[in-house]
């Protein structure tokens, strides 16, 4: 494949996501002062209620530090709460307070209709459908690619031999 191509589709595909995550959280903030970031958590809560703070990262590929200043930021407006978790010591569970809810529900009208304004109103059902499936297989593809690195980063690390402290290495 011709590498301009892929430069253009990586510039393509990088404006997108940084014009449709202003366009979106443009209007969020408008209506409901709230930041894409926290929307996307509390949608999240929404759907899947009591998560851990891990669970959260993990879903959007996100460090847990950053996830917890979030959920704290949550926490101090009163749009969630945590309690201990039952099953871990170590660990809470997040849950949406009412106000969340409420805030959430509103919320994600305003999400999607920016969503269909912005795609769903350009493009058709059938083209979604082929450009979500594209985009998750080159999601997957490179996951895959990033394990392998670690997974070879990892076994070419344990090979070589310790360093002795006070011995120069060859």
């Amino acid at each position: 494949m011709a590498d301009a191509d892929l430069k253009l589709l990586y510039r393509e595909l990088v404006s997108l996501e940084i014009e449709l995550w202003d366009g979106v959280e443009g209007r969020l903030r408008a209506e409901y002062d709230l930041p894409l970031t926290s929307f996307e958590v509390l949608h999240l809560l929404r759907q899947q209620p009591a998560r851990r703070i891990q669970d959260i990262a993990e879903k959007f590929s996100i460090t847990v530090g950053g996830t917890s200043k979030v959920v704290d930021r949550l926490e101090a407006a009163g749009l969630c709460q945590r309690r201990a978790n039952p099953n871990d010591r170590r660990s809470s569970i997040v849950e949406l307070t009412p106000e969340g809810r409420k805030l959430v529900d509103g919320a994600l009208k305003v999400f999607e209709e920016e969503l269909e304004l912005r795609i769903g109103s350009v493009i058709s059902e059938q083209s979604v459908r082929e450009v979500t499936a594209v985009l998750s297989t080159l999601r997957a593809a490179g996951r895959a690619l990033d394990a392998d690195r670690k997974a070879t980063a990892t076994s070419s690390s344990a090979m070589r031999a310790p360093k002795q402290p006070g011995r120069p290495t060859s």
